[in-house]
């Protein structure tokens, strides 16, 4: 594989940065360099690169819906009327746009687009669905499904692999 900073195939190096900022964002670089044998400078170049090229897309905090007062996390599928480009983006736009779609993703299958959402309450989710849904004239159904426990949530991607 090639020395990724000289641009190209993510190495070694990359992914075990990688995979330590995934586990704990918070590590200084002077510790990542010392788990993965490099120089701090070495890190910080390296980090800055996988931001620049789109590897590294944000840096967050996780934040427990219940602890901030959203206990209701709903998964919704969404069924669209027609499939053209345009009312496809202008959907997109719309769900990614909303504050309480933490997640939106367009697949393949019986429906059209899976969201994630937390809400406060059961009358917040329904004024949602006033908003993205029923003000939609490309919506034709969607179904929805109250989460009842958090088993496991998270962004992590698979290094293992790659």
């Amino acid at each position: 594989m090639r020395d990724s900073s000289e641009g190209g195939r993510l190495d070694s190096f990359d992914l075990a940065i990688l995979d330590i900022l995934q586990k704990d964002n918070g590590t200084p670089q002077r510790v990542i360099g010392e788990k993965v044998n490099l120089s701090s400078a070495a890190v910080h170049r390296r980090i800055r690169r996988m931001q620049e090229e789109g590897v590294i897309v944000g840096n967050y905090a996780v934040v427990d819906p219940l602890r901030v007062g959203l206990p209701f996390t709903v998964v919704v599928e969404v069924h669209v009327e027609s499939e053209r480009l345009d009312l496809l983006d202008a959907a997109k736009r719309s769900f990614a746009g909303d504050p309480q779609v933490q997640q939106c993703y367009y697949v393949t299958g019986e429906a059209d687009f899976v969201l994630i959402v937390t809400v406060p309450s059961m009358s917040a989710y329904e004024a949602l669905t006033r908003r993205l849904f029923f003000g939609n004239n490309n919506v034709k159904k969607f179904r929805t499904l109250v989460v009842m426990d958090r088993i496991k949530t998270g962004l992590a991607v698979t290094l293992d692999d790659a």
